[in-house]
């Protein structure tokens, strides 16, 4: 065995180029986002093997993530780094009384990682190829691009870009007061790419049953991917009415924070596109909890956000899948991910395959 020896935690606030609004925005619900706050987490044993993670908040909850993170690491210390499964269980029984989803989950989830991106170090393997790859790149699509506080005339500027650097889809924002203005930008997006680009609209939550079924029966003209998110993230019930009822095939997810909510998904079978995200589920130990039981039921696959993790998770999982391309976190990195032809490579570089920029430092608030 070669023990932890140090662990490290840190909190960086990663600045967006401009600020952006979606629907929660246009409604009240929330204001626009102008930062990633990223939890690191640094993990070197005694013999001088390293793995680094990360986790993620938007708009609020960085600094809890971080406090949380800070109580449980001394707990990894002594530890065999292989033992990951036994290790969440661990850090996650230390935390239980504030609940086992959230804020705990999602600061074990850094630890998480990096106890994967090290194993698969060990390896001298990917993370996708540690957990045995059916393919070595997915389908990807950009979605920083249709963000509503862009106008149409600037979202087709955005589209050309993407579609330019050689990403596969294109997602647009939807959700706003008057559904007729949703109606007219994404018409004129299909209009702008033609029938053959992959498009994808998002909601946000925005929608009840009665709208949600009247703008799907709209958008169904449009040919799209997927309709996603257009209830509560917890209502299950009828996101699946909506599966059932609609040709376009509904995608939701992204806001659930534990194996058991994204379990209520699939038995209710609420979505044809599941949409778990690493960070906000605890890490890869619970994500391929979910994934496996989503394979059980023939669930197409699409991670939300975060594409230095869930490239992996998308080349290991055996159904389709489509990886988010969102740039945001890119400054943090001395590496980029390859893409080609409407796909997203896998690193072949071990581990994870991200290392942190000079320029991160810069935006290091707390450690």
């Amino acid at each position: 065995m070669d023990p932890i020896k140090t662990v490290e935690v840190a909190l960086y606030k990663i600045p967006l180029k401009k600020p952006l609004s979606d629907a929660k925005v246009l409604t009240g619900r929330q204001k626009p986002l102008e930062a990633v706050d990223m939890l690191t987490a640094t993990i070197e044993t005694v013999n001088g093997a390293r793995g680094f993670g990360f986790s993620y908040s938007l708009r609020a909850g960085g600094a809890a993530l971080l406090a949380h993170a800070r109580e449980l690491s001394g707990a990894l210390i002594g530890e065999d780094p292989n033992d990951i499964g036994r290790l969440w269980e661990k850090l996650a029984w230390l935390g239980a009384s504030v609940s086992r989803t959230g804020v705990s989950v999602q600061s074990i989830a850094a630890f998480d990682v990096a106890l994967w991106d090290l194993k698969a170090k060990s390896a001298n393997v990917s993370i996708g190829k540690l957990l045995g790859a059916y393919r070595n790149s997915v389908p990807c699509y950009n979605t920083s691009g249709g963000y509503l506080s862009a106008s149409t005339s600037e979202v087709l500027a955005n589209v050309d870009q993407s579609l330019a650097r050689g990403l596969g889809g294109i997602k647009l924002k939807v959700g706003q007061p008057d559904l007729n203005k949703d109606m007219e930008r994404v018409a004129a997006v299909r209009k702008h790419v033609g029938d053959d680009v992959p498009m994808m609209v998002d909601a946000n939550q925005q929608w009840d049953l009665t709208t949600a079924l009247r703008a799907g029966r709209r958008l169904e003209e449009f040919n799209l991917v997927w309709l996603e998110e257009p209830l509560n993230a917890y209502d299950y019930q009828g996101h699946a009415q909506l599966t059932a009822r609609l040709d376009t095939p509904i995608a939701t997810g992204e806001m659930l924070s534990s194996v058991a909510e994204c379990s209520q998904l699939i038995e209710h079978r609420s979505a044809t596109f599941l949409q778990p995200d690493v960070p906000r589920v605890g890490g890869i130990t619970p994500f391929l909890k979910i994934a496996n039981s989503a394979d059980l039921h023939r669930l197409k696959l699409a991670p939300h956000f975060v594409m230095e993790i869930h490239i992996h998770m998308g080349c290991a999982y055996p159904h389709e899948a489509w990886v988010e391309h969102i740039e945001w976190l890119e400054p943090a990195f001395n590496e980029r991910l390859e893409i080609k032809n409407g796909h997203m490579l896998l690193p072949q570089r071990p581990g994870l395959g991200f290392s942190l920029s000079e320029e991160a430092h810069r935006w290091r608030v707390d450690s």
